[in-house]
């Protein structure tokens, strides 16, 4: 069932409100942590939810099904379209669709896939925004680079002459204990404060945290939180 969007505007506000909180907890402007609402396995009118309330972004898991939704967002002409970000696990052979769709890639893991989408950025004479997915919390279930070879896959990727690298993301592993999560954004935050420092390069987006762990994300130092159900309920 479709929520209506005065529905989602609660919604909404309730998260905002929830990041509010954590961010004064953790002496930080709320201004500092983004909103991203994963519009996955919803429609159109998700994304354009979104984006009417005023956030910048959506985040999507799966290449295809992005891109037979984004035609369909219907917006007012004075509504700013969103930024769209893919989140979920990206597979090689659909780098050149991903470059050619979305305004950002969170889930770069690998050296090959970073020279794919550089290709095809280049083919496509864009410069494309990446975060590097880190498995922070070195979960065997979850995709991303182990915290020992992110030092190597930034180095490739600042080689990579048509992307653009604005920070790192981690998904923490599912589990009842908070410190799990807790130890996964701090391992994803030193991180990015040792390769800012060894490679002399700004990294200023950590996206980690979502609706159930939200609020230790930004205690880490988070600047993007993921959020779907707690915004658009279950598909």
């Amino acid at each position: 069932m479709i929520p209506t969007f005065e529905t989602f505007v609660s919604r909404a506000e309730t998260v905002l409100a929830e990041i509010a909180t954590a961010c004064r907890e953790a002496g930080r402007d709320p201004a500092e942590v983004e909103l991203l609402a994963v519009t996955k396995t919803h429609d159109a009118w998700a994304p354009a939810y979104a984006a009417r309330f005023g956030l910048r972004g959506v985040g999507e898991n799966r290449v295809q099904e992005a891109i037979d939704k984004m035609p369909h967002v219907e917006l007012p002409a004075d509504v700013t379209p969103p930024r769209w970000e893919l989140i979920g696990h990206l597979q090689s052979n659909k780098a050149k669709l991903a470059a050619t769709h979305f305004d950002r890639v969170q889930s770069v893991d690998s050296p090959k896939l970073l020279q794919r989408l550089d290709r095809a950025a280049g083919e496509l004479d864009r410069s494309l925004a990446v975060l590097l997915q880190i498995n922070a919390g070195r979960d065997p279930a979850k995709f991303g680079a182990e915290l020992e070879d992110a030092p190597a896959l930034l180095e490739t990727a600042l080689n990579c002459t048509h992307l653009r690298v604005d920070g790192l993301m981690t998904i923490a592993p599912l589990s009842d204990d908070p410190a799990v999560a807790e130890r996964t954004f701090a391992n994803l935050r030193q991180l990015r404060d040792d390769l800012a420092a060894q490679f002399s390069v700004a990294l200023p987006t950590l996206s980690m945290g979502m609706s159930g762990d939200l609020v230790p994300a930004i205690a880490a130092g988070s600047t993007q939180v993921r959020v779907g159900t707690a915004l658009f309920g279950q598909r």
